[in-house]
């Protein structure tokens, strides 16, 4: 088995995706509310700019950038999921494994980083969280998903806004 390191760059911009426990459980966008709120309360305490973000009910991409001098995303993935966990009434099927370090069932415990490397990296994952919902069959095309940074982007003028679907 190959020991995984992360990439720790200060200021760096990443791509991630995060999955619930549950692949089947539609939390996130029951309780989008939640989450919003679990990501306004961890910018307060440790900042970062989401550049690119889409929540699908069982799994989230996002595109962030760190300060300058940090390089602690792992920090920021904790309180995200601690305080979206905390905010959620129990009941959930936990594992022996978990119950026994006293951990919810609420999140996969490890989630996928990728390093964004130069600007056509950045489009080409940008695009992907924007497609993410017609690709899992949500709906036919991007506008139509309301938990998505692509509103902004049609905003900012980014983006048509019969971009990205059939």
């Amino acid at each position: 088995m190959t020991n995984y390191r992360r990439n720790l760059i200060e200021g760096g911009t990443f791509f991630f995706t995060v999955n619930l426990a549950d692949r089947h459980a539609r939390l996130l966008t029951d309780h989008i509310a939640l989450l919003r709120q679990s990501f306004r309360a961890t910018r307060i305490r440790h900042p970062f700019i989401i550049e690119a973000m889409v929540v699908l009910p069982e799994h989230l991409h996002a595109i962030l950038t760190l300060p300058p001098v940090d390089r602690d995303y792992a920090t920021r993935w904790r309180l995200i999921k601690t305080a979206f966990s905390r905010g959620l009434a129990k009941g959930e099927d936990i594992s022996h494994s978990r119950r026994d370090k006293g951990e919810r069932g609420i999140w996969q415990r490890r989630y996928w980083e990728h390093t964004l490397r130069d600007e056509e990296h950045f489009s080409r994952h940008v695009e992907y969280i924007h497609l993410n919902p017609v690709k899992h069959g949500h709906v036919k095309t991007a506008a139509e998903w309301p938990y998505s940074s692509f509103h902004q982007f049609v905003r900012q003028g980014k983006y048509p806004a019969d971009w990205g679907g059939k």
